[in-house]
C-alpha cells in the first residue's frame, strides 16, 4: 500500500532526552521510515531533531518566543525544575493551544491544497490537553487523529508510598472537560488512540473510533539473542530500575526479596536515585541484607541495558505508573518482570512471560511478590521459559516498528484503505480496590 502523507503535530520532541520527548521522537521517526511524515515541532526541539537525522519528509518549525520564555521561566521559578508534577501539564495548556493555532495559520493553505492525507497529533500525550486542530478540521478536508493518550490513573488508597504524594491539582483534573476545544477534540477526531487501559476507559463512549496502542516502544537493536549460561546453583539476579520516589515503591521490592537475599539465594541490584535513597539504605540495614544489595545510583542507558541482560528478574512494584518503557526494556533483555497489576506495567505483562500481582495493600503485594520469587528460585526451567517468551514477545510486538505499523492500521482505517483493526486493551480495568476506599 502507498505511503501516507502525514502531518504530525509534536511541539516537544527530542531524541537526546528521556521520557515523553524521547518517546514522541522515536514514534515519529518510526512512522517516517514507512510514510512521508511532515513533522511540526517547536523551535526549542528542532536542532536536536535535525541532528538525529530521521527520514522526515519535512520539518515545519513553529516559533512562539513569548510562550517559550514563559514556559522556561515557569519551569525555573515556579516548578524548580520538577518535571514530576501535574502542575507542569496545567502550565503547558496555553502553550499547546497557541502552538496549534500558529501551526494552523502557517499550514492551512497547504492542507486545503491537498498536500497531506491526514493529521496526527502525538503530543501532548495527556487527554487533558485538547486540540484546536480537531475543530479546525471538523468539515475537512482531511481527517484528524489524536494519540497515543495516557494518564488519569486513580490514586489507590492504603499505600504509604502515596501518602502526601497526591497534588492539589489532581482534584481539579475532571474540570478539563469544560476547557475550550475539549469536547470538539474528541467529538471531531476520526480516531482516538489510547495508550493505557485507564485512558481507554475514559473514552469508552467513543468506542467505535477508539483504539489501544501502548505508549512506549524499544529499538529493534535492543532485542538481543539470549546468551545467558548460568551455572548450576547460581544466585538469582534481581534488578530494580527507576527513580527512588515513593510511588515507585522500591521498599516493597526490598521487603519481598529479603527472605531469599538473607538465605544467600539471590543478589539485588538497585539502579536509580531520588529522595527515597536514604530511607532505602536504612531499610537494607534493618532487613539484614546489606551484603546482598547493591545501590548503584544512576547509570547511563547502555550500562542499564547491560545490567538487564545479566539479570534474571526485574522487580518493579510501582503502585502508580502510567507508562511501562522500563518494562519493555526488561522483557527485551530477558529479565522476567514481576510488577503490580495497575497502570502501564499491568497493561503489558502477561502470565506467559511474567508476574503481575493484584493491587490490594502493601502486606499482600509483598507476600505475592515474595511467592513469585520463591517459585523462580526453585524452578529455573520456568524462569528460562518465561524469559524466552518475554524476549520473543518484545521482538514481535514492542518495537517502535511494531508501534508504527499498529498506528498505520488505525490511519488506514480512518482513510478507508483497510478494515478496522481490533486494538483493545489486553485486560479489563482492575479497580476493585476503589470500592473499599
Amino acid at each position: 500500500m502507498s505511503r501516507l502523507r502525514i502531518l504530525l503535530l509534536a511541539p516537544d520532541i527530542n531524541p537526546d532526552t528521556i521520557s515523553m520527548p524521547y518517546v514522541t521522537y522515536s514514534h515519529a521517526a518510526a512512522l517516517a521510515e514507512i510514510h512521508d511524515v511532515s513533522l511540526v515541532t517547536g523551535s526549542q526541539s528542532v536542532d536536536a531533531v535535525r541532528r538525529a537525522n530521521a527520514p522526515f519528509h519535512a520539518i515545519e518549525v513553529v516559533s512562539i518566543p513569548l510562550f517559550e520564555r514563559f514556559n522556561a521561566w515557569s519551569l525555573r521559578r515556579i516548578l524548580k525544575y520538577n518535571y514530576d508534577t501535574q502542575v507542569l501539564t496545567a502550565l503547558r495548556y496555553p502553550f499547546s493551544l497557541a502552538f496549534e493555532w500558529y501551526a494552523w495559520r502557517s499550514l492551512r493553505s497547504r492542507i486545503h491544497a491537498g498536500e497531506f492525507d491526514i493529521v496526527l497529533r502525538v503530543m501532548p500525550m495527556t487527554p487533558v490537553i485538547p486540540s484546536p486542530f480537531a475543530y479546525f478540521l471538523r468539515k475537512g478536508p482531511i481527517p484528524f487523529v489524536i494519540g497515543p493518550l495516557n494518564g488519569g490513573l486513580p490514586w489507590p488508597p492504603g499505600f504509604s508510598q502515596l501518602e502526601n504524594q497526591k497534588e492539589w491539582i489532581s482534584n481539579l483534573r475532571s474540570l478539563y472537560r469544560f476547557l475550550p476545544f475539549t469536547r470538539s477534540t474528541y467529538r471531531h477526531a476520526s480516531a482516538i488512540i489510547a495508550a493505557s487501559t485507564q485512558t481507554f476507559s475514559e473514552f469508552v463512549k467513543f468506542k467505535d473510533k477508539l483504539f489501544f496502542v501502548p505508549e512506549p516502544g524499544i529499538a529493534r537493536s535492543l532485542c538481543p539473542v539470549d546468551t545467558r549460561t548460568p551455572e548450576p546453583g547460581a544466585k538469582l539476579e534481581l534488578i530494580f530500575v527507576g527513580g527512588l520516589y515513593p510511588r515507585k515503591a522500591c521498599d516493597l521490592a526490598l521487603r519481598a526479596a529479603a527472605s531469599i537475599l538473607r538465605s544467600g539465594l539471590a543478589h539485588f541490584t538497585v539502579i536509580g536515585d531520588g529522595p527515597e535513597r536514604g530511607r532505602l539504605e536504612e531499610m537494607v540495614k534493618s532487613l539484614g541484607i546489606e551484603k546482598a544489595v547493591s545501590l548503584c545510583g544512576w547509570l547511563d542507558h547502555a550500562e542499564v541495558l547491560r545490567r538487564f541482560s545479566t539479570s534474571d528478574v526485574f522487580l518493579f512494584p510501582s503502585v502508580r505508573d502510567n507508562g511501562a518503557g522500563v518494562v519493555f526494556e526488561a522483557l527485551a533483555s530477558g529479565a522476567v518482570p514481576v510488577v503490580v497489576d495497575f497502570g502501564g506495567p499491568g497493561d503489558i505483562v502477561q502470565p506467559e512471560f511474567g508476574y503481575k500481582v493484584p493491587l490490594t495493600n502493601e502486606t499482600d503485594v509483598v507476600a505475592q511478590m515474595e511467592k513469585a520469587l520463591a517459585e523462580l528460585v526453585q524452578d529455573r526451567e520456568l524462569l528460562k521459559r518465561l524469559r524466552k517468551n518475554g524476549m520473543t514477545y518484545a521482538q514481535e510486538n514492542l518495537t517502535w516498528e511494531a508501534k508504527a505499523q499498529a498506528t498505520t492500521q488505525v490511519l488506514d482505517w480512518v482513510l478507508q484503505r483497510a478494515p478496522k483493526p481490533d486494538f483493545v486493551p489486553p485486560k479489563r480495568l482492575h479497580l476493585e480496590y476503589l470500592s473499599r476506599s
